[in-house]
């Protein structure tokens, strides 16, 4: 339904702070879009919450110092194991009719996306491996639906640099609740962040002839937007989704926010890796994204 909403609420002159995927495919994504251009003075920002997790903030602030060098490659990921119980009751999100094709790509996808994105680093290509696990659920009848969205996906991408990106969304992986990670590898300095171990920084320096010794840091309370909360205290979800909004309401008042809410422009790219990844599942081929 986000099409119909997101463009009668862009119409009617509304901000619009929108949910992923922004549309249930590429050409409804596309008509959002046209929408917000002929009203730009309209504010529309996407859902997109880990990214304001300290740890992820940490890895930010190390790509605009241009702390890794050269960069040999990223891995990013959001997986969790809602749907590893074959008796979980059919729902919207496991029926392409109201979910879309993508499956588990457009649930999850534009929260693997946003930092890589926003680093300037977009795919050229892709070769999906995307899973149906179980192809039944039951329904609320007392027997059994079709459950044919994706269960889970493996996006291997070309960045525009040239260096590759692993991108994994997977609603059925065993040992994870609601895990979101991100690494990024490179000549002079590696990191890795997951929600996991949400305190956690681990960073890998490295110069010529050195030890390759991974280091771990406490990062503790640190934000983009202050908080009355003590450094000494963890941030959790919940943290992150008030932090995405301050971003929201900063930009929203005239401000350049400190990080900003993932954009439309930033959906729509995710769009058109996902929209090539289904081609890339029914042929077999590497796919290039335009």
């Amino acid at each position: 339904m986000h099409e119909q909403i997101y463009i009668d609420c862009i119409k009617a002159g509304k901000h619009l702070f929108a949910e992923k995927p922004f549309g249930i495919n590429l050409s409804a994504a596309t008509r959002i879009i046209e929408a917000m251009n002929q009203h730009p003075e309209v504010l529309v920002r996407c859902s997109s919450e880990f990214p304001f997790y300290p740890g992820a903030q940490a890895i930010t602030a190390m790509v605009n110092e241009k702390a890794f060098g050269q960069i040999i490659e990223i891995r990013a990921s959001f997986c969790h194991s809602s749907d590893l119980d074959p008796q979980k009751p059919i729902n919207w999100k496991r029926q392409s009719e109201t979910n879309g094709e993508y499956g588990c790509m457009g649930d999850l996808g534009l929260h693997v996306l946003h930092l890589p994105l926003r680093f300037g680093f977009k795919p050229t290509n892709v070769r999906a491996f995307l899973s149906k696990i179980f192809p039944t659920r039951p329904n609320s009848h007392g027997g059994f639906s079709s459950c044919d969205t994706w269960d889970n996906a493996i996006m291997a991408c070309e960045s525009e640099q040239g260096f590759p990106m692993i991108f994994e969304t997977k609603r059925v992986s065993p040992g994870d609740t609601n895990t979101w990670s991100i690494s990024i590898f490179g000549t002079q300095n590696s990191a890795e962040f997951t929600t996991k171990r949400p305190k956690t920084l681990r960073t890998l320096p490295y110069q010529s002839g050195s030890k390759q010794t991974w280091l771990e840091e406490d990062l503790g309370y640190s934000t983009a937007y202050p908080t009355i909360t003590g450094h000494i205290f963890e941030f959790g979800f919940s943290d992150a989704v008030l932090q995405m909004w301050a971003a929201f309401i900063d930009e929203l008042s005239g401000n350049t926010p400190r990080f900003g809410c993932a954009t439309p422009q930033e959906a729509l790219a995710s769009h058109q890796l996902f929209t090539a990844a289904l081609e890339s599942q029914r042929t077999g081929n590497t796919i290039q994204i335009t």
